[in-house]
């Protein structure tokens, strides 16, 4: 019973509000973030630690390299009782080059069980230590910065479900909806499987 309950319960996350200390030199910002170039609020399926879904997404991410189909049902229900306002009208997730298939593969899932298309608009452009190496935000920011970038296709119109398996700092998020709200996406809604103890 204790695990069903945790399996029902979900973590929000808040956006960055600030670019860190210094700014990010590659991408010309610092100081505040435009308000409407932030994230929405975000929302995990559960916290790195836990029990609940914590064997099946350690399983997925690191034996499998396959989240299962459970793991999608469930962020699909989790979004359907979310109902973040305005709606997602299409999906696109955070790119890997460490693993390319592994994220991109579950969020072509979760939209199609959501019934809203998928568009992989977002692409890494180099090799950077994970984010839980850094020793602090500051670190976190600069390792993410100029590493992330738009494929030069179409935005699509409207609000944008943003897919990645693992929160650790926000950073990541924060510069890919910034990327994506400057080119004229809509809102965008992240949406994780986990939150580390990095936040």
């Amino acid at each position: 019973m204790a695990t069903k309950f945790l399996r029902r319960t979900s973590m929000p996350f808040e956006p960055r509000k600030r670019w860190p200390a210094g700014g990010m030199p590659q991408y010309n910002v610092s100081g505040n973030i435009n308000v409407a170039h932030r994230a929405e609020q975000g929302k995990s399926l559960y916290v790195w630690g836990d029990a609940g879904w914590g064997n099946s997404v350690r399983r997925g991410k690191y034996q499998d390299s396959h989240f299962s189909d459970e793991l999608v049902a469930a962020c699909a229900d989790m979004l359907i009782e979310w109902a973040p306002q305005p709606a997602p009208a299409w999906v696109t997730c955070m790119p890997s080059l460490r693993h390319p298939q592994l994220v991109s593969d579950f969020a072509v899932r979760v939209a199609k069980a959501l019934g809203l298309p998928f568009h992989p608009v977002l692409v890494k452009t180099d090799q950077r230590p994970e984010q839980k190496t850094m020793a602090n935000a500051v670190q976190q920011a600069r390792n993410i910065d100029g590493s992330l970038a738009l494929n030069g296709g179409i935005i699509p119109q409207g609000p944008v479900l943003l897919i990645d398996d693992m929160v650790d700092s926000r950073w990541t998020l924060t510069v890919a909806a910034w990327l994506l709200r400057t080119k004229g996406s809509g809102e965008v809604w992240p949406m994780a499987l986990s939150l580390t103890g990095h936040n």
